[in-house]
C-alpha cells in the first residue's frame, strides 16, 4: 500500500484541526485578515431580479461591523459570451458611520448619506439602491459533520487506501458509505448548521443591469476589501481560495501563498493553477470514483484536474443577465463547460438560497451539482432574492460576536 502523501496529510489535518468558529466560506483565512475581520469577506451572492430589470449583490463581512479606511467593492466583468469579458464597473463603498457612507458606480452614479433603514440608500439617479449593516447570515454548513467525514477519510488513507496516477485515493463501498453518514450528521444526530443566529455586517447593492452590462450580458463577479492601493481580501466562489492553496506547505508558505492569492485579480491568478490543481484529487475520491469530477481529463493523466483548476481559478460567479430563473449553482459554467443543456436556462451565480456549498464539493467529487450532502438544506430564516435588503433581519437570539 502506498503512504498517505504530504498534501493528503495536512489538507485533511487542515480541515479536521480547524478553529471552531467557521463562519463562512471564506473567513479569517490569513494573517491580515485575521489581524481585522472588517476587512474579511464571508460570502459573495449575485443574481438577477425576477423582473430580469437589476443584479444583485450582497458581500458579508465576518468581523460584524465595516472599517472607515477600507473601500468595500463589487467588480462587474461583462462580455458577450462565457470567459470573454471586455468591460468593467466596479461598485465601491466607504463607510465611515452609518450615518456617513459613500458608494460610486463605475463614473457616472454615486450615492451619499446616511443608512439607517433597512430601504437603503438610492443614488442620484435612481439606478442603484444600497444598504449595508447586521443581517442574518445566509449560508449554511454542517461544520461539525464535514470534520468528522474528513477524520473518517483520513482514517482509511492512514490504512492504506491506493491512489492512482493523478493522486486520486481509493475508497471502497463501505468507505464512501461511512464518510457519507458522518457528513449528513452532527455528532452522531440530526445534522445542524453552525453559523445559525450568525449575524455578519452585509453591504447589498441592488443596480440597473444597464450600469454594469456594457460589455454583454455575461457577467462574471468578485468583491475585494483594500485599504489603499492594497488589497487584503477578495472572493468569488465559495471555498476556492480557502480550502484549495496552501494545503502541502507549511503554515508560513500556505500564509504567503493565500496573501498573495488575494492581493492579485481573476485576471492575475494564473500562477495559482497547479497548487489548485494538486489538491483537487482529494475531492474527487469522496463519492469512491476516482476521475468523475467536473471538467476531469482522463487523458492527461497526472493532469487530469488542470482544466477544473483553470475555471476555479477565474475566481468569479458567473451571472447570465439574460435569464431571471436563478435556482442552478453554477448554471453557466455547467452549461457551457459541461454541456447541461437545462441549466442554459438559468442565470446562475449565487442566491441567498443556494445550498451553495454542496454544490460546489459535489462539483468536485462527481461533477454534478447533488450526491456530497452536509444534512443542511436550508437556513433557519427565510431570506428573498426579491425584496430588498434580500437576508433577513436580525431576530434578536442571534450573536454577532
Amino acid at each position: 500500500m502506498l503512504p498517505l502523501r504530504p498534501a493528503c496529510a495536512l489538507l485533511f489535518a487542515a480541515i479536521v484541526a480547524a478553529p471552531l468558529p467557521a463562519h463562512a466560506s471564506d473567513h479569517l483565512d490569513t494573517p491580515t485578515v485575521i489581524a481585522d475581520p472588517r476587512a474579511d469577506i464571508g460570502d459573495l451572492y449575485a443574481w438577477i431580479s425576477p423582473d430580469g430589470l437589476r443584479l444583485e449583490l450582497v458581500m458579508t463581512i465576518v468581523g460584524h461591523a465595516f472599517s472607515d479606511r477600507l473601500t468595500y467593492a463589487f467588480h462587474v466583468d461583462s462580455g458577450p459570451r462565457f470567459g470573454r469579458t471586455t468591460a468593467t464597473t466596479t461598485i465601491a463603498c466607504r463607510l465611515a458611520t452609518p450615518e456617513e457612507m459613500e458608494c460610486r458606480a463605475g463614473h457616472g452614479d454615486w450615492a451619499r448619506g446616511g443608512n439607517t433603514m433597512p430601504d437603503g440608500l438610492e443614488d442620484r439617479r435612481a439606478r442603484f439602491r444600497v444598504f449595508a449593516g447586521l443581517r442574518d447570515d445566509p449560508f449554511f454548513n454542517n461544520v461539525k459533520g464535514t470534520r468528522a467525514a474528513y477524520q473518517a477519510a483520513i482514517a482509511a488513507v492512514g490504512r492504506g487506501a491506493a491512489r492512482d496516477v493523478a493522486g486520486c485515493p481509493a475508497f471502497d463501498t463501505a468507505m464512501v458509505r461511512a464518510i457519507g453518514e458522518q457528513w449528513r450528521h452532527t455528532e452522531g444526530g440530526p445534522a445542524k448548521n453552525l453559523l445559525a443566529g450568525w449575524t455578519p455586517a452585509s453591504l447589498v447593492v441592488s443596480i440597473d443591469l444597464a450600469t454594469v452590462a456594457r460589455g454583454g450580458h455575461m457577467l462574471a463577479i468578485w468583491a475585494s476589501t483594500s485599504d489603499g492601493d492594497h488589497r487584503i481580501d477578495r472572493a468569488g466562489r465559495p471555498l476556492t481560495g480557502n480550502a484549495l492553496l496552501g494545503t502541502s506547505a507549511s503554515d508560513d508558505v500556505a500564509d504567503r501563498l493565500k496573501e498573495a492569492y488575494n492581493a492579485a485579480s481573476p485576471s492575475t491568478a494564473g500562477r495559482f493553477v497547479a497548487e489548485i490543481e494538486k489538491n483537487l484529487a482529494l475531492y474527487d475520491a469522496f463519492d469512491g470514483r476516482c476521475g468523475n469530477a467536473f471538467l476531469a481529463d482522463a487523458a492527461a493523466g497526472a493532469h487530469r484536474y488542470r482544466r477544473l483548476a483553470r475555471l476555479l481559478v477565474d475566481d468569479r460567479l458567473w451571472v447570465d443577465a439574460t435569464s431571471t430563473t436563478c435556482a442552478q449553482p453554477f448554471a453557466v459554467e455547467l452549461a457551457v463547460l459541461g454541456g447541461r443543456t437545462a441549466s442554459a436556462r438559468d442565470c446562475g451565480g449565487r442566491t441567498p438560497l443556494y445550498d451553495a456549498i454542496d454544490a460546489y464539493r459535489s462539483l468536485l467529487a462527481n461533477g454534478t451539482t447533488r450526491g456530497i450532502d452536509d444534512g443542511v438544506d436550508r437556513d433557519e430564516r427565510e431570506h428573498s432574492t426579491s425584496v430588498f435588503p434580500f437576508l433577513a433581519a436580525p431576530d434578536g437570539s442571534g450573536y454577532s460576536r
